[in-house]
């Protein structure tokens, strides 16, 4: 799908020197003499290698179009998470360093968007908020406020976030998969 490059936006997948790019950083400048352009930082998905381009505004560039796909996640071993399409019950497996440190809070059955490019797996969306348990936690301090004090906890899938100071060890609680932030007790 052709976009100009004014509408080029971040986490925008594009197809670029017959290579597939994750934009990073965009920006749209007009100078006093000439045309505006855009200048966007864009990272090679396949190499792993950053290009700085600009591009003329009235400039169109190819979108890239993915399919995206609803799967169960199943389990994992050292290397891959494996998930079930619920429909056809085909399996697929993705390495880990693919779906980052947010495969920490994979858990069995829980439902997750594939994108899918030329039938390839590049990224694994998680649903916004997932329940994770306390697992340690630091004792609160009598006397602190509320509202401004957080205190490192330990979640019983080994990440470390900061909670309020009510938290403790046992408690059940809804994290943000987007900002890896406590949200509520449950």
């Amino acid at each position: 799908m052709k976009i100009y490059a004014s509408e080029i936006r971040v986490g925008m997948l594009i197809e670029y020197k017959d290579d597939l790019w994750q934009v990073l950083k965009t920006q749209h400048v007009k100078p006093g003499k000439g045309g505006a352009f855009a200048q966007v930082e864009m990272k090679s998905v396949n190499k792993n290698t950053k290009l700085n381009e600009r591009f003329r505004s009235s400039e169109s560039i190819e979108k890239a179009s993915l399919d995206e796909i609803k799967f169960n996640f199943l389990y994992s071993d050292e290397t891959d998470y494996y998930f079930m399409d619920p429909k056809s019950y085909e399996q697929i497996n993705i390495k880990k360093d693919t779906v980052g440190e947010k495969g920490k809070l994979l858990t069995e059955n829980l439902e997750v968007s594939i994108s899918f490019y030329d039938e390839k797996p590049l990224a694994v969306e998680l649903p916004n908020q997932v329940t994770c348990i306390i697992e340690t936690t630091d004792v609160a301090l009598k006397g602190q406020t509320v509202s401004s004090s957080y205190k490192p906890a330990t979640l019983d899938n080994g990440i470390n976030i900061q909670v309020p100071p009510f938290i403790e060890s046992g408690d059940k609680i809804i994290v943000d998969t987007r900002t890896m932030e406590y949200i509520k007790k449950i």
